[in-house]
């Protein structure tokens, strides 16, 4: 009786020690919303952004990163990651983000792979 009390108390033990476990790695890891819209250039249409499907293929500092004090760019600090917008406001910041993007599309559809790189394969009216 002992030793099957025991086993149960054993099994009990790590089925709920793996259950904590794998709800802590899910909740720590900050995996953002799986697409959103990007409306700054009205005249072209937005822009609906997969961030899930880009997560899978680089690290978050690759567009994430942070304010440093004197209003230049900072180094990424993982939970601190917001809409490009958030701070991004201006005329200025759609050509530099589409220059950003443009640079790794080409690169990609020079490896052979397929994203969209004129305007209209990502700009929707």
């Amino acid at each position: 009786m002992l030793k099957k009390s025991l086993t149960i108390a054993m099994v009990s033990a790590i089925t709920f020690g793996f259950i904590m476990i794998t709800a802590g790695v899910s909740l720590a890891k900050n995996v953002g919303p799986e697409t959103f819209k990007l409306t700054q250039v009205k005249r072209m249409g937005s822009i609906t952004f997969t961030h899930r499907k880009h997560q899978g293929r680089f690290e978050c500092k690759t567009c994430h990163h942070t304010k440093a004090a004197d209003g230049t760019k900072g180094p990424y600090v993982a939970g601190q990651e917001a809409l490009c917008n958030t701070c991004h406001k201006g005329k200025r910041f759609p050509r530099k983000m589409m220059k950003f993007c443009k640079t790794c599309h080409k690169k990609m559809k020079k490896e052979g792979k397929n994203p969209p790189v004129r305007c209209r394969g990502c700009h929707v009216k």
